[in-house]
């Protein structure tokens, strides 16, 4: 896989000319910009900056979003300029969370193991079942997964848009995970992958990943992506993906302003 070639395309399909159905998107000359209703998250998703305007740059996107009353976080690739980016963001009062590693394949490169039905009992999962997507996370997470009634059910609804997995065990939900298809783009994406802590090595993460690989392959997708943590990288990395970059997600902690202001 040509990785320079790979990244290049992700950065125009998948930054630059992507768009998410519960979201509006502005594209500016150096920004491409993401807005959804407060209590949810804005985007930035992707800038084009130098050492010349990135402060101003980042400055007005505060502005913009705080004077909204809108929560922001700027997703920053490690390829991003200036090469300073990431700390000129945290001076802004952006905090990143720890790196994710965005991972690629070339799904005609996929291994036999993530081609061939897996034993384990993965479901697909339908918008009358995602309690048990929300139970898993609860469970691997900690915190409130209710948001994902709505957005998942939402996006579901969407023909062709996502796919979600569950994986059971004794009928017990265990492990979840789902792909989304952006319209018109070589590129799908894998997100969840959680498996509960005492099912862990038995296979549920590669079964889980297995079926959503043989179902990009007959979609005819080209490339998966996944935004992995430290858990799930040595897994996909020992089936062939390959690590394209580091992804910081930089939520901005200063004051946001009310809208009622």
């Amino acid at each position: 896989m040509d990785t320079s070639a790979v990244i290049a395309k992700f950065t125009r399909q998948m930054r630059q000319e992507i768009v998410f159905p519960d979201m509006q998107k502005e594209v500016l000359l150096n920004i491409v910009r993401f807005i959804r209703p407060a209590p949810g998250m804005s985007l930035v998703l992707f800038s084009d900056l130098d050492s010349a305007n990135a402060d101003a740059e980042i400055g007005r996107q505060i502005d913009y979003f705080t004077s909204a009353g809108l929560p922001l976080s700027w997703k920053m690739y490690g390829y991003d300029q200036p090469p300073d980016l990431l700390a000129r963001l945290k001076t802004h009062g952006f905090a990143p969370d720890p790196p994710d590693a965005l991972m690629a394949m070339e799904l005609s490169d996929a291994p036999p193991i993530l081609t061939s039905p897996h034993p384990a009992d993965v479901r697909r999962t339908d918008a009358s079942h995602l309690g048990d997507v929300v139970q898993v996370m609860e469970q691997v997470w900690g915190g409130n997964f209710a948001w994902m009634y709505t957005r998942l059910g939402n996006h579901l609804a969407i023909e062709g848009y996502l796919s979600v997995y569950t994986a059971y065990v004794n009928d017990q939900p265990a492990c979840a995970g789902w792909i989304y298809y952006p319209p018109g783009s070589e590129f799908a994406s894998l997100w969840g992958g959680s498996t509960i802590l005492s099912r862990r090595g038995n296979g549920l993460y590669t079964a889980l990943l297995a079926v959503r690989v043989r179902e990009a392959l007959q979609r005819g997708v080209k490339y998966l992506v996944v935004d992995a943590g430290e858990m799930s990288r040595p897994i996909v990395e020992c089936y062939g993906f390959v690590k394209l970059t580091d992804i910081f997600t930089c939520d901005y902690t200063g004051a946001v302003k009310s809208t009622g202001e």
